[in-house]
This record gives C-alpha cells, structure tokens and sequence, in this order.
C-alpha cells in the first residue's frame, strides 16, 4: 500500500508529455494476396506469409531462410492461430508467444512491438502534377497498408496550407531537416521520414530520408506503382531501424534501472516500454522510480531514447580505505562504475 500511495501522489506533478514509441498491435497479423482460396495458394500464401512476419520481427530478408527454421517453413500452421479470407487476401494471425519461441530457439534476434512513430512527409510528383500525401486523403491508403505490412507504425500531416507549403521539393530532399521539424512538432512523433517520388512513363521512384534522433539514413527505391513504391520505401526503413532494437537470445542481463523526473502518467508510460522486459517496480522515492529488468543495456537504452529520457553519468562504485591506514592512502587501480545500474532522467 505504501508504494501505491508514493505512486498516487506523482499525479500532483502532471505535465504534458513528448511523443513516445507506439506499439504495433496487429504486428503478428499479416496479410497475403491470393488467386484463389484452393488448398494449394493457400498452402502458398501461408508460406509468404512467414516470411513476411519473420522480415517484420527481425529486419532482415536472410533470416527466413535460416536452416533453423527449415522445420517451421514447411508447416507454418503451427504457431498460426488462426486463418481467413479477406476479399483477395489470406488474413493469417500468427500466435506471439509460440512465435517469439520459435525464432528465438532459431538464434535470431527480434524486435519488439514497441517501435518508433514515424511521421512522414510525401510529396507525389506525377503526371497530373505535385502534391503532398496528407492524412485521411485516398492517395495515404497505399502508404498506410506498406506501413502496417512491414510492421511500422505509420503517421501523416493533415497537409493543411501551412504544411503545403513546407512540403516543397527543396524542403523534403534538403540535407537539413529543420523546416520539416518544426512543422511536425505538433504531430509529437519519435522519426521523420520524408520522401520525393517520381513519376516516369509509368514507372515510379523515391527519393527517401530518415531522421531518428541525431541519426540520418537515406536511400532511394523504384516501384510499378505507388504501391509497390510505398512498400519498397518501408521495407527499406525497417531494415535500417532494426538492428537499433532487435536483440540476440541471451544478450539480456539482470539490470537495475533509475528513472527520475517521473509523474503519473509518465509512470504509465514506462510501465508500457518496460513491459516486455519482465520490469519489476522495487523502489519510490518521489520522482524517481527504481526498477528491476531483464533486458541487453543496448536495447534498453534505444527504448527509453524513444520516450525522450536521457542517461544520466554513471556513478562510479565507492572505494573506502581500509580501516587504520593513513587518510593519504590512494586506492592502488580505480573504482570502475557499475556497469548493471543504468541511471535516466525526463
């Protein structure tokens, strides 16, 4: 009860906060399009299916055809937990914990369901002219479905006038991104993708940027349509976010984690990243919250980067001079901070 009341009482400091990681709640459904419902496309389709789910979980084409999942390719129908059809589209939801089991029995690492929100700015340049893909316009439904078949949790500007005219060719292929951030701060998003494509007889390519943090990755992509393009474009972004968060079995560690600067609904919100790694809440002393994880500090600290904490200096172990002996007396190598106590603050 006591704990409770200590947490109770964080409420009095409630402030609005900064945009955090979502969480993928479909990230183990996928969908695959089919000719027929017979037997064999089915059988087919369930195949592709796999590999697309285990490209979302782990970012990288080669683990599919790992020889460790040889077995698991040939009767995917064992960790599916259910199956239908959706127009022209086989609807497979794959079961997470015999999944998750699955691939990491394989060897490989995984990225979780808590990911990066990804605001992006699209401008279209075609035939019938320039525009900028906004939120709840026909030409987003192409983005949003790669989006969530890649397992990315997809945002869009209104496209308003103010953001049309930010949206310029100069402004989304610029090097620097700063017009671009200061019009997406009101959309509180972790990454901010920005891309330029192209029409050409038919034929469509892109240009694309990615900003997470200080880090920027690029590159350009082709496709037969927009939706091809859109696919290719968030393909590519997976692969370059993955290994920022996916870990190797048995890269986790018992860790003690500090967190300061916390209210109540930013309690909330480490409650939600630190789930996945088995979080213990062991101690409150107002704003600072001390918890127990198991979890690789790499990819601890990648989660908490996405909700805006900063890592405070470790704080080096203490070294007493043994009783007795002259105060001037120097410890003979030096104290090394702890490295299973990872300290972080709002």
């Amino acid at each position: 009860m006591r704990l409770i009341a200590r947490l109770l009482v964080l409420c009095l400091s409630l402030s609005s906060l900064p945009g955090f990681a979502a969480t993928v709640n479909d990230l183990y459904q996928v969908r695959e399009p089919v000719a027929s419902q017979e037997p064999g496309e089915r059988d087919a389709a369930l195949g592709r299916a796999l590999e697309t789910l285990v490209l979302r979980l782990t970012g990288s084409r080669e683990a599919a055809q790992s020889p460790a999942l040889a077995e698991l390719r040939k009767d995917p129908q064992q960790i599916v937990s259910q199956y239908g059809y959706e127009n022209d589209k086989l609807l497979v939801d794959f079961d997470p914990v015999s999944t998750d089991r699955s691939l990491r029995q394989a060897g490989l690492a995984l990225w979780g369901a808590n990911r990066p929100a990804i605001l992006t700015w699209w401008l279209n340049d075609a035939s019938t002219g320039t525009s900028m893909v906004g939120d709840g316009q026909s030409s987003a439904a192409p983005l949003r479905q790669a989006a969530q078949h890649r397992g990315l949790p997809l945002r869009l500007p209104l496209a308003d006038l103010s953001e049309q005219l930010v949206a310029t060719p100069e402004n989304i292929t610029a090097d620097d991104p700063s017009a671009l951030r200061s019009a997406s701060e009101r959309y509180a998003a972790d990454a901010l993708l920005a891309v330029q494509a192209r029409e050409d007889n038919g034929q469509w390519q892109a240009e694309w940027r990615l900003w997470l943090g200080d880090a920027r990755e690029q590159g350009t992509v082709q496709g037969a349509d927009q939706s091809a393009l859109a696919d290719a474009i968030m393909l590519a972004v997976s692969e370059r976010l993955a290994p920022r968060f996916a870990v190797k079995p048995g890269a986790a560690s018992s860790l003690t984690l500090e967190v300061q600067g916390t209210n109540l609904a930013r309690y909330a919100e480490l409650q939600r990243i630190l789930e996945p790694f088995g979080a213990a809440l062991r101690k409150v002393e107002g704003d600072r919250l001390v918890y127990q994880v198991n979890a690789s500090a790499d990819q601890l600290r990648a989660q908490l980067s996405l909700a805006q904490l900063h890592e405070a200096p470790a704080e080096p172990a203490v070294n007493t001079v043994p009783s007795g002996a002259p105060a001037t007396q120097q410890p003979e190598t030096p104290v090394q901070p702890r490295t299973d106590v990872l300290r972080f603050r709002w």
